[in-house]
């Protein structure tokens, strides 16, 4: 199961276009606070998490998500900003995010994202 977290309508509906033509079905969450109370009340594989979003910013939904939700149900968590400042990537991942996509989003970085994500949930790697 996918969650994007973004406040951009046009962007919700490109990420949700590219995921279902690569075969993935995907909710939608408008801010980090409403995907903080869906990652809380159901369980995702993986959220795409916009880092720049009114209410609660990608990056405190992460941290929140981090601290609330148990390990086992914890998903996969993939920052996407429009921001690729050196830098970027490690305010992500220090604030508990797995992975970084620049934006645009492209097909083929999604793919490649998705696929190693995947390889390694279906492995219990993380």
């Amino acid at each position: 199961r996918v969650l994007v977290a973004e406040d951009n309508v046009i962007n919700q509906k490109l990420i949700s276009r590219i995921l279902k033509s690569l075969g993935y079905a995907s909710e939608i969450a408008s801010n980090g606070k409403e995907a903080l109370s869906k990652v809380q009340t159901e369980r995702y594989d993986i959220v795409f998490m916009d880092v720049q979003m009114p209410e609660m910013d990608g990056y405190e939904a992460s941290r929140q998500i981090l601290h609330t939700v148990p390990k086992d149900r914890r998903p996969v968590i993939i920052a996407m900003t429009a921001y690729a400042l050196q830098g970027d990537r490690e305010r992500c991942l220090e604030a508990g995010m797995d992975d970084y996509l620049s934006k645009p989003i492209l097909i083929n970085d999604v793919r490649r994202c998705l696929e190693k994500w995947i390889e390694i949930l279906n492995g219990e790697k993380r």
